[in-house]
């Protein structure tokens, strides 16, 4: 019985949640492959080097703007100040098109357009490289 409780609580929880009731699982085997892409300015590795981008390894759920040594832009900067975290919805947001989210950044790649399994892809590679 607490069992259904609580399934039915995180259904209804979900289906609350605009956006994200109808966001396809990923699968991180092609995210590796859609990250490729992102691998001209960014690395995913513990320690790694900051490129044209930060690093983005445990970028889940961590606050916006926080790799040492990385020149951010004021912008990201500003929106780091007011609270921006990676989570599920920020990240999906910024992967689809970030200048919605930070609208003068410095992000080059126009984003994942409309595709919203190529995101959840990308999300669960950087999860499962991460460690988050």
């Amino acid at each position: 019985m607490l069992r259904a409780t609580l399934m039915a609580a995180l259904l209804l929880g979900a289906a609350a949640t605009p956006g994200l009731a109808q966001v396809p699982e990923g699968n991180a085997d092609n995210g590796q492959r859609l990250f490729n892409q992102c691998r001209a300015c960014h690395t995913v590795d513990q320690g790694g080097r900051n490129g044209v981008g930060p690093n983005l390894y445990q970028v889940y759920g961590r606050a916006a703007g926080g790799v040492q040594g990385f020149n951010y832009s004021p912008n990201l900067r500003e929106r780091a100040a007011g609270g921006l975290v990676w989570n599920e919805e920020n990240l999906r947001s910024y992967l689809s098109d970030p200048k919605v989210l930070v609208p003068q950044g410095r992000m080059s790649f126009p984003g994942f357009r409309d595709n919203q399994q190529n995101i959840s892809d990308v999300i669960a590679y950087i999860r499962r490289v991460g460690g988050n």
